[in-house]
């Protein structure tokens, strides 16, 4: 059930949408369901919150402005490797920060994330 004034659901642009699926599909287990042949959304039981992917030319990065989403793993070397071995493209290898350690990924879209681990 939605909560008053709290993010409810975030969209990202998609410029091969059926890649990103898969990709998210295979590597992070989201389900979908498709609203026409040019958007997609994934729950929250799946991913953590409500969204979609909706086609477009753009991608979205920190570098142009983009807010970084950050997803949690419990196996960061793992979840990289899943990450490669689905065809993402590791931009920033696992660093350390204070309270943890992250890496940061491309999905086939382009699209910037990043994971991070205690």
């Amino acid at each position: 059930m939605p909560t008053h004034e709290h993010i409810d659901y975030v969209e990202f642009p998609a410029t091969d949408l059926d890649a990103t699926k898969q990709f998210f599909e295979r590597v992070f287990g989201w389900g979908f369901t498709d609203y026409g042949p040019d958007y997609t959304s994934f729950e929250r039981a799946t991913a953590g919150i409500d969204g979609g992917f909706f086609r477009a030319d753009q991608v979205a990065t920190a570098g142009n402005g983009s807010v970084l989403i950050v997803l949690y793993s419990a196996a960061l070397e793992a979840t990289q490797a899943n990450v490669e071995a689905a065809g993402g493209i590791i931009t920033t290898p696992i660093f350390s920060f204070p309270g943890g350690r992250r890496f940061h990924f491309t999905c086939p879209s382009g699209n910037e994330y990043a994971v991070w681990s205690e």
